[in-house]
């Protein structure tokens, strides 16, 4: 059975920091590309980042670029979403998805962790 436990959310200050986590199971990781959404409230999900499955490429929307590192240890099945300089426009509900061009996103949506940022 597929599973992401995502974890690491949490309440911030503008311009602090948080890690989140997705750890994967019931596939193979390290064939997969990996993806971080989020929802806010009233608001369609976003792609913020996504890393192919060497780790080799990522790439990140426009609103996360250089704040927002995304990475991934094979050999833990896990990713990772370093958000630095948090903004207020930031707070969702953050989810990973396992991506491959040919099968589409693998698994269903959770309730990934939420991140809120306020002074």
């Amino acid at each position: 059975q597929v599973q992401f436990v995502e974890s690491g959310g949490g309440l911030v200050q503008p311009g602090g920091s948080l890690r989140l986590s997705c750890t994967a199971s019931g596939f193979t990781f390290s064939m997969w590309d990996m993806r971080w959404y989020r929802q806010a409230p009233g608001k369609e999900r976003e792609l913020v980042a996504t890393i192919t499955n060497t780790g080799g490429s990522t790439t990140y929307a426009d609103s996360v670029k250089g704040r927002f590192p995304i990475s991934r240890d094979n050999a833990k099945n896990t990713m990772y979403l370093q958000m630095n300089s948090l903004k207020p426009e930031d707070p969702a509900v953050y989810s990973c998805r396992a991506h491959r061009r040919d099968v589409g996103l693998l698994g269903s949506w959770g309730q990934g962790p939420q991140v809120t940022v306020s002074s």
